[in-house]
């Protein structure tokens, strides 16, 4: 049952960044492109990302078969991982990082480029664009360094007792 909520999450993951990549993208076009204030410290903005995380490798031409290659592998082992577990918390990890990163590889694929769309900024510093598929796999990553330390400790008290 872990499996298939985890793929749930991937899925809801990947749907919604598509979803929002068009709402957004769409509408700039149609305010004229540049970007949209919606808060004092929060912007919508259109960003091609065609590197990783802010904008690294995007110097390199043949970087995006690259990072899809990368990509695909990691994934792949993220799946083989998931189908090993019993952990509700590390099949709700495993899916958001699954689907945050299958949900960068269509983008690639399609389009060379990932498109950032959440702009973050406050007294003159502006944090690099990122989008919800960007936002899982960081969640997801914390999530799995969580199960890890808590895992450590509880096989610690165990161990003890």
């Amino acid at each position: 049952m872990n499996k298939i909520f985890a793929l749930i999450v991937a899925v809801f993951i990947v749907a919604t960044d598509t979803f929002a990549d068009r709402i957004i993208n769409k509408g700039l076009a149609e305010q004229g492109g540049g970007s949209l204030p919606v808060t004092p410290f929060f912007n919508l903005v259109s960003v091609q990302n065609t590197g990783v995380s802010f904008g690294l490798l995007q110097e390199i031409s043949y970087g995006r078969w690259v990072l899809l290659g990368l990509s695909l592998i990691i994934t792949a082992a993220l799946v083989v991982w998931l189908f090993r577990t019993s952990s509700l918390v590390l099949s709700c990890a495993l899916g958001l990082v699954i689907g945050g990163a299958v949900g960068n590889m269509i983008e690639r694929a399609r389009y060379g480029a990932v498109f950032d769309f959440l702009d973050f900024h406050a007294y003159g510093w502006h944090w690099p664009a990122f989008n919800f598929t960007d936002s899982a796999i960081v969640i997801g990553m914390f999530l799995l360094i969580f199960y890890e330390f808590m895992g450590s400790s509880v096989k610690e008290a165990k161990n003890i007792g």
